[in-house]
């Protein structure tokens, strides 16, 4: 299904139909977390500042109508994953790793030696996912400052710190685990 899919960077005018299917991929997330937490969606600023940057794309359906959105910063020599995505109806069927495939080869475009992203360690659509794609745990000395302060940040926002994992996927070669097929 993810096939019929089409790639793309982001417009303006579709910031409100990422918020809707943020809110609505957090219900996933509640109900693997057994949370009933009231959903938070990005601010719209963060989201203009991925578009601007040229780093926030979405897959969109055979009606160019976005089904999912990935969004990212560069920050020293890393694509930092800000959020990805995926509408309930289309997850499970390839649409966050066609997403993250195509980041990973923008950040090759652009020259950058990593991505970089927090997440939780345990649900499996999450830390799991990545690690199946290439991502590998980083702490200690290992864990560049900048992923530490995001992780600290977390924290401090209520998020348990036992839960919070930072991740990087090095990019000095190509990685044969991102496939869009």
């Amino acid at each position: 299904m993810s096939a019929t899919l089409e790639i793309r960077q982001a417009r303006l005018e579709e910031l409100p139909r990422l918020t809707e299917i943020e809110l609505d991929a957090f219900a996933t997330l509640a109900e693997a977390l057994g949370i009933s937490d009231a959903a938070h969606a990005l601010p719209h600023d963060i989201l203009r500042k991925a578009l601007e940057a040229g780093l926030l794309i979405v897959a969109a359906d055979t009606n160019d109508c976005p089904v999912g959105f990935f969004a990212a910063e560069e920050i020293h020599d890393t694509l930092y994953v800000i959020e990805l995505d995926v509408s309930r109806d289309w997850q499970r069927k390839g649409v966050g790793r066609r997403l993250i495939s195509h980041a990973v080869e923008m950040a090759r475009t652009r020259h950058l030696s990593a991505m970089t992203l927090t997440t939780d360690r345990h649900v499996p659509f999450n830390a799991p996912f990545y690690q199946s794609i290439g991502f590998r745990a980083v702490d200690g000395e290992a864990m560049p400052p900048f992923l530490r302060a995001k992780i600290d940040d977390e924290v401090s926002n209520g998020m348990d710190p036992e839960r919070r994992v930072a991740m990087m996927l090095r990019l000095g070669r190509a990685n044969s685990q991102l496939t869009t097929s």
